[in-house]
């Protein structure tokens, strides 16, 4: 059970302060009841929750695919720029973050949700969790860099060393203009730009394909999202 004023405050009605000027005045009902008291206890999933005619849900956590676009920030909020969660429209919780982050010109498969400890499985280095991505190089890439990133490339710089894991490298096309797929188990900064770098090529293009068992839909284009379906939140899960 949960106090209605924290029900509501949840649900992004207003602050916990906000909503209990609400209740009071007798804009929320319970059951079809109007209730003036925020500490009235509600039985998540049984009792009917509304608000000048809108009835609000709860949710304890929520789980989205985003697709996400170029020149967004992985970020909660920003006072300069466009944030993943400034795309997600019909959320109903206001805790919602990106699970890891993306660079800013980096496409791709984006959880969001605002669960915690899911969230520390995906991105915690211990977990070994894959992360696919799909890059364009400018340069060809070999069957040599293949070996190098098979046993992890120092990404340091000014003659510190930063080792990365073993990464797999997959060459869709080679050329002066390459298409990989590079499998890590990390989330450096920048990581996948400074391994190519680190073997004197540049990345050009990069989108997440997939973490771990969840896989972008390729149905979702860059800005768009959906909610996971059960069967992928089980394999996520897992």
């Amino acid at each position: 059970m949960i106090r209605l004023d924290k029900y509501l405050a949840d649900m992004g009605i207003g602050t916990r302060q906000e909503v209990k000027r609400y209740i009071r005045k007798g804009q929320v009902l319970v059951n079809g009841q109007k209730v003036i008291s925020p500490e009235t206890k509600i039985r998540e999933g049984e009792d009917e929750v509304s608000m000048e005619g809108r009835q609000i849900t709860y949710a304890s956590y929520e789980y989205y695919m985003l697709n996400k676009p170029a020149g967004v920030v992985s970020a909660t909020e920003d006072a300069r720029e466009v944030t993943v969660i400034d795309l997600i429209r019909d959320k109903k919780r206001k805790d919602l973050f990106p699970v890891g982050r993306l660079d800013k010109d980096t496409e791709g498969l984006l959880l969001i949700t605002n669960d915690g400890q899911l969230s520390h499985i995906l991105t915690s280095p211990k977990h070994h969790v894959d992360k696919t991505y799909y890059a364009k190089v400018q340069g060809c890439v070999t069957e040599e860099d293949v070996e190098i990133f098979a046993q992890g490339v120092n990404i340091g710089t000014n003659d510190e060393e930063e080792w990365t894991r073993p990464g797999i490298l997959k060459i869709i096309k080679s050329g002066e203009e390459s298409e990989i797929l590079l499998t890590i188990q990390e989330g450096k900064y920048h990581q996948v730009k400074r391994m190519f770098e680190a073997v004197d090529k540049e990345v050009i293009y990069l989108r997440r394909e997939s973490m771990g068992e969840l896989k972008l839909d390729k149905n979702l284009k860059p800005g768009e999202y959906r909610a996971l379906t059960e069967k992928e939140l089980e394999g996520v899960r897992r």
